[in-house]
């Protein structure tokens, strides 16, 4: 085109859009109900969502497993999605793909749980099979036998997991024999091959029954009579009432020391450090929460700061605070830990400069910069964390085994965005005390026991694997 052919063009420059001010949002909370069989249900409507989910609680806590048979709590659990008085296991599985809906259980140190998700429009369909299998579970013996197999076929590669193995070890470490909670969650070789479709059915008559159970139904319930679709369904689960089983006083040992699982020629050390602390009752966990997420709970963490951007030590290192067990009297306990793996010849400095890390955050504290963007990490975040049901479903449940109120979580969120500075610098602090942290370390003992004496930290103790 020529110059004289040209003309001139005007752009013209729309404003650029402004945010708009955010919305109010809050934990959802529950309606409470109790069906006649005793089943308490706790039930939250949340338009849009047309996937429902459903956690049911059941009172058949790891303890509670007869001695000699730990183990059988997680069978039962897998065991429930293997018949029922209606159907075959494959004729149950059938059911529940044509209904769209996915069954996942799970056993853990204060019961056993039952998750569904099915599609709204076919809430009566799973909500059938979930009662039959609370109701009337079939327990072959030729099923409970597939699933003990699979469960010693899986213990092999769960001890050849570092991070398993390590938090094992921990749990052996912290806990007296006794409890419970010093030995592996989901049973060893030895208490696995014990277990039969009999001593999977004593469990289950000796400690699942409506009346000690809980019913979680979070997703859009419009036009769904949710109260008479309950009735008709896990309505029809019988079973008599029991006096609340009382929950073990958990008792740990915390002295500073450090284990070594010999792994020999490895070329990384799986590390896990950790100790007990108070459960979510305490007033100190939303500034324990805040202090633990700002010492390692992201990537631009204090730990990962120094160990993974200005050492290289790692691929990144974590800390984080778990419940363990609850009591209603608020006595419970939770595991406080770090975690994360090292190349197996800078062990020794990471550990020491890991130590530095918590000497240096006692010293100087946590600047407000860190916290801030901790809460924006933490409280910014909690309408995206929980935009699916499953995830309302599953911290509503949470809620009810930790015993905590049904508004717990919503609280939580304001009491993070109040938490100062100062306080949780002090709750991070009293988390991590340096004469009370208990190491593993998952490596090659021959390269790294050594190294690790000579930070001091505690004495070191070698185990084979």
């Amino acid at each position: 085109m020529s110059d004289s052919a040209a003309t001139d063009v005007t752009m013209t420059f729309h404003p650029q859009p402004q945010p708009g001010a955010p919305k109010p949002w809050d934990f959802p909370a529950p309606g409470r109900s109790t069906l006649p069989n005793g089943l308490t249900v706790l039930s939250s409507h949340r338009p849009g969502q047309q996937v429902v989910a459903v956690e049911v609680l059941l009172a058949a806590p790891l303890d509670a497993e007869p001695e000699g048979l730990d183990g059988v709590a997680t069978i039962m659990a897998r065991a429930f999605s293997e018949g029922t008085d209606k159907h075959s296991a494959e004729e149950f599985m059938a059911e529940l793909e044509r209904s769209g809906a996915t069954l996942d259980t799970h056993a853990d140190h204060p019961g056993v749980r039952l998750s569904l998700e099915v599609p709204a429009s076919r809430l009566d369909k799973g909500l059938g099979l979930l009662s039959d299998a609370l109701r009337a579970p079939a327990f072959p013996d030729s099923e409970v036998g597939r699933l003990v197999n699979n469960r010693l076929d899986e213990i092999p590669h769960e001890l050849a997991n570092p991070a398993r193995r390590a938090a094992m070890a921990l749990s052996k470490e912290l806990f007296p024999p006794a409890l419970r909670c010093s030995r592996p969650r989901q049973g060893t070789e030895e208490t696995v091959a014990r277990i039969d479709a009999a001593a999977v059915r004593a469990f289950y008559d000796a400690h699942v029954r409506p009346s000690s159970a809980t019913a979680v139904v979070v997703g859009d319930l419009t036009g769904i009579d949710l109260d008479v679709l309950l009735a008709d369904t896990l309505g029809e689960w019988k079973g008599a009432s029991a006096e609340p089983r009382p929950l073990p006083a958990i008792t740990a040992n915390d002295t500073a020391r450090v284990m070594i699982v010999d792994r020999p020629g490895a070329v990384q050390t799986q590390v896990l450090i950790g100790r007990t602390g108070p459960d979510r009752h305490d007033p100190v966990w939303a500034a324990q929460v805040l202090g633990t997420y700002c010492l390692g709970g992201t990537l631009t963490s204090r730990l990962d700061r120094v160990l993974r951007e200005e050492k290289g030590y790692t691929y990144g290192v974590r800390a984080f605070g778990q419940v363990l067990l609850s009591t209603p009297e608020g006595t419970g306990a939770s595991l406080l830990g770090i975690s994360g793996s090292v190349a197996t010849e800078v062990t020794g400095p990471a550990l020491a400069d890991t130590w530095q890390v918590l000497r240096t955050l006692a010293a100087e504290g946590l600047t407000d910069d860190e916290r801030d963007v901790a809460v924006q990490n933490l409280v910014g975040v909690a309408p995206l964390r929980y935009e699916t049901a499953s995830a309302v479903a599953a911290t509503l449940a949470d809620q009810v085994e930790q015993f905590l109120p049904d508004d717990f979580q919503a609280h939580l969120y304001a009491r993070l965005a109040r938490t100062g500075t100062v306080e949780a610098t002090a709750a991070a602090v009293s988390a991590f005390p340096l004469d009370r942290l208990v190491v593993v370390l998952v490596g090659d003992a021959s390269a790294i026991a050594d190294p690790v004496r000579e930070v001091g930290i505690g004495p070191v103790e070698v185990i084979a694997a």
